[in-house]
Order: structure tokens, then sequence, then C-alpha cells
């Protein structure tokens, strides 16, 4: 498909194409409804920077999200997701810091009687999350630190890296994909080794 007829294509052929693996088409999506997403989000948030957030990752989670399942109306599915991300947006914003100190986590497990198994996990698992976001290349790692620990948004990163937002967002969408991946078989292994 070239790029004029992508522009004329319909939501269907595009999901079609994207699904393949083309990025044009994933393109000419996003150009079409970012902006429906956008304001959805700004509607609830009124912050155009947590907007502009939730809109990235409704699009990172259409990229990334099992192809097996076909969407019939994007539309529709747009607009779920969008509220679905405002809404742990503002679940997120509700409990900082996204992941819990790990002495006041066990401290918590300690007093509702966490056993010393569960102790262990945790810290397995919160070694192994850092030893895996150690592996993302360094801008991405930056980046994602900066984001996901020190609470910061796509602007902020922006304006202290000196990049474009869409780079911030791009090198985001592709740490939160690895790490994604990557954290489910950690999860499944932990939860096994848990079972022993």
């Amino acid at each position: 498909m070239g790029r004029d007829e992508l522009l004329s294509a319909s939501d269907g052929d595009l999901l079609a194409a994207m699904s393949r693996g083309n990025t044009l088409a994933f393109d000419t999506l996003y150009n079409r409804y970012w902006k429906d997403v956008y304001n959805i989000a700004y509607k609830r948030l009124q912050q155009m920077d947590l907007a502009q957030d939730v809109a990235q990752d409704v699009f990172v989670q259409l990229w990334t999200r099992e192809k097996s399942t076909p969407i019939d109306n994007l539309g529709g599915y747009l607009r779920i997701a969008t509220r679905n991300c405002v809404f742990k947006q503002m679940e997120k914003s509700a409990r900082q810091p996204l992941i819990p100190d790990p002495a006041s986590f066990l401290e918590e497990l300690k007093e509702t009687g966490g056993t010393a198994d569960d102790n262990m996990l945790y810290k397995e698992f919160l070694a192994a999350f850092q030893a895996l976001t150690a592996t993302l290349p360094a801008q991405q790692q930056l980046i994602f630190n900066m984001r996901f620990h020190e609470g910061r948004s796509s602007q902020e990163i922006a304006d202290e890296l000196q990049l474009s937002v869409k780079t911030v967002r791009n090198q985001m969408g592709k740490a939160l994909s690895k790490l994604r991946e990557s954290l489910i078989l950690l999860q499944i292994a932990l939860i096994i080794a848990g079972l022993k």
C-alpha cells in the first residue's frame, strides 16, 4: 500500500496492514485519531501533558496489542482505551510512587503477617526488575527512570534532555514494550517458584 492509498484506506484495511508490521499504516491511524484521543483525555484530566501521555499510551497499546483479536470499531475501541488509560493515570497520580519503596513494602508485609517467602519473592522480583531496566539502552533507561521513578511528564523530560516530546514518547514506548514482555515471563517464573 502506497502513502496515498493509506490516506484513503479504511480503518479495517489500516489495522490489517498494521498487524503485518506496516508502520506507515500505524502512522496514518495515529494522525487520523490522535487529536480525538487527546481531546477525550484532556476533557477528564484538564492537563495538557497528562492528556498527551495518555494519548501516547493508547497508541502504544494499539501497536503492541494482541493482533489476533480484530477491532470492528476503531473509534469505539480508542474511546474505551482512552477512558481506561485516564482512569489508570488518575489512580497512578493518587498513589505515587509507582513502584513501592522496598522498606515500606516489607514493613507492610510484616504487619499483615507476610511470610518469609513473600519477602523473598518481593526482593527477587525487585532485583530482577532493576536488572531488567538496566538492560535498556541508556537513553530509554534514563527516560524510563525520569517518567516512572521521578514522576516527570513527557514534556518535562523532553525539556531537560533537549529532545522532542515525540522522541521521548517513542523511546518510552519501546522501553515499555520490552519491559512488558520480560516482566510477564518474570512474574510467571516467580509465581511458579512461590508454589514450590
